[in-house]
């Protein structure tokens, strides 16, 4: 008799013709060396084995292009474009007077550092540039020695998100610098020793020591010693930090705006005060080393296209990326990111040997959802086994991976001309989660046209009821409202009006509405009335709307093909410009 033999192909190293089915895995039969008169068995032997990516797919530095980020300072010292890239950077650092050399001091153990080594690349994947950082090894820093505090605020995503619909709504440019070596600027409280860098030590003297004078890359201090330089000069400059976001810096002057947000070393500046914006930037290039990178194009990752409709906002080159990375460029799509009523339990399936390719999957989808909310659900579900995958939870993950495939090129736009207005909504999953029985908490708010802040998240407590449920959803948004309120009277946006919060549960809104405490809500946690408050001061107003138009319910479970796509429409998603108009809204 022929042999026959079995095996598991994974959507990695699956050929095209067998990825055409709907779940993202399946066991394939593939009988060879068999004649015409020979007979198979009647039953194969189906194998236990958990199937694993493409090996080829494992180091994402390595690229289509071959080109590969050295590991080590004797491998870079080998290529003469790493060589240059590091003299380049200890240049800046000698110019920068970041360090002088001095005796090693007794007593003292200086701290080592190291070469990281970075390709910087366009958007199209071609090559920009060749960046070596010298990075101190802070973690051998020991706090109350060598430093104290070390928190450094960064912008919320969701405060981008509301200066580029006010930007499109108001039509105002955004202008994109970034700081060259910005930590570099900041200055240290503390004397720190570092050891000399590795290849361009001092020959003539090896006791001697690297004395710090500002503060490096690596630096546990680097961070808040940066900011407070930045947040210094803005201050001297006649802009105030807004309340609601520390990394938000604002000028007003005759009812005109000058806006900076803040990103570490990455700065976007707008507003209609455009002489002071101009002035802005100016001295922002005098008083630091700044590059230039025009009108806002690329931020974190995010894509921005101005359009004659208005801003386009989407992260279309990261998609691309993670499908590349897992082996799903090629994977047919579906329809919808997680599966209608699916039922996805924690100990249900067969352990996956190596939980850290599901690890690093879902964390690339978490980055996702900044610009894809239509996925945030289904994320916040698979994030919840992160600590012992099975095999179920790596074909839902798949799942999605074939959702973004068939929606790649799919972004939320920002209107030109809309009334800036804020528009929230709110819903829950009762019961959702069959693990431990609490419900979903979702939420959404628009800013004019386009959808700003967004929440999928798992209640932190079981509820007794629909009502409950909805109520602490209902809650948890009003939360996010009253920031968002005091986010736009920072950036000089009026909102004399009560913040319509649409709900599809009556008995939530009456008992948000109706102060008096009776039997049924005696245990519900005090901080869960905060939303009762907000509607008595006439902050938030709960409407009543149809559960068929709550768009909030795209975050509190999976939904057919049907709604996800109205929904997704509601959300003002659409297809980026010039792609096929097939499903766009």
């Amino acid at each position: 008799m022929g042999e026959q033999t079995t095996h598991i192909w994974s959507s990695v190293d699956a050929p095209e013709d067998q990825r055409d089915t709907d779940n993202s895995e399946q066991e394939v039969t593939q009988p060879y060396d068999v004649t015409e008169t020979e007979t198979p068995p009647t039953q194969l032997r189906r194998s236990e084995r958990i199937p694993k990516p493409n090996p080829k797919y494992a180091n994402a530095a390595i690229l289509d292009d071959g080109v590969k980020e050295p590991d080590t300072y004797e491998e870079a010292s080998q290529n003469k474009v790493w060589q240059k890239a590091m003299e380049e950077e200890i240049t800046a650092l000698e110019q920068n007077q970041t360090w002088e050399l001095v005796p090693k001091p007794r007593d003292i153990k200086p701290i080592s550092c190291k070469w990281v080594y970075k390709i910087k690349r366009r958007p199209d994947g071609s090559i920009e540039r060749y960046k070596a950082r010298l990075v101190a090894r802070g973690f051998s820093q020991q706090y109350g020695l060598d430093y104290d505090e070390t928190f450094s605020p960064v912008a919320k995503i969701t405060t981008v998100r509301v200066l580029l619909a006010l930007a499109a709504s108001k039509d105002w440019k955004l202008w994109q610098m970034d700081v060259k070596n910005a930590f570099l600027h900041g200055e240290l409280d503390r004397e720190i020793y570092m050891n000399q860098p590795k290849g361009f030590e001092d020959t003539t003297n090896s006791n001697r020591v690297c004395k710090l004078r500002k503060a490096l890359y690596g630096l546990k201090q680097a961070p808040r010693a940066w900011y407070g330089k930045i947040a210094e000069f803005l201050t001297r400059s006649g802009y105030s930090v807004a309340h609601a976001d520390s990394s938000l810096f604002i000028k007003e002057k005759e009812g005109k705006l000058a806006v900076v947000l803040v990103y570490v070393d990455d700065l976007i500046i707008t507003g209609d005060d455009e002489r002071e914006i101009r002035l802005t930037r100016e001295n922002l290039s005098v008083r630091f080393q700044m590059k230039e990178l025009g009108e806002l194009k690329h931020f974190l990752g995010l894509e921005v296209d101005r359009t004659t409709e208005g801003l386009f906002l989407c992260q279309q080159k990261y998609t691309r990326d993670i499908l590349q990375k897992f082996g799903m460029l090629e994977c047919k799509p579906v329809s919808t990111p997680i599966e209608p009523n699916a039922k996805i339990c924690a100990h249900e399936g067969k352990e996956l040997e190596d939980g850290t390719m599901y690890r690093q999957l879902v964390g690339s989808l978490i980055y996702l959802t900044l610009t894809r909310p239509d996925i945030s659900y289904a994320v916040g579900v698979m994030s919840r086994y992160m600590q012992s995958p099975k095999k179920p939870h790596l074909d839902a993950a798949r799942r999605i991976l074939r959702y973004i495939k068939g929606t790649i090129d799919y972004g939320l736009l920002y209107k030109r001309g809309e009334d800036c207005k804020l528009v929230g909504y709110c819903d829950a999953d009762y019961a959702g989660d069959h693990d431990t029985r609490r419900s979903t908490t979702g939420y959404v708010f628009n800013l004019g046209s386009g959808t700003i802040s967004w929440c999928s998240k798992r209640q932190p407590t079981v509820s007794l009821s629909t009502t409950e449920a909805e109520y602490k959803a209902a809650a948890v948004a009003a939360q996010e409202s009253t920031w968002l309120v005091l986010l736009m009277e920072d950036l000089h946006q009026k909102v004399d009006y009560a913040v319509p919060l649409y709900c599809d549960n009556q008995s939530a809104i009456c008992l948000a509405e109706n102060p008096v405490f009776h039997a049924r809500t005696k245990h519900v946690e005090v901080q869960y009335h905060f939303v009762r408050e907000k509607v008595l001061k006439e902050e938030i107003k709960m409407r009543q709307i149809k559960t068929d138009n709550q768009v909030a319910d795209l975050f509190t479970k999976g939904l057919s093909i049907g709604k996800c796509e109205g929904f997704r429409c509601q959300l003002n998603m659409v297809r980026r410009m010039g792609a096929s108009a097939e499903g766009e809204c």
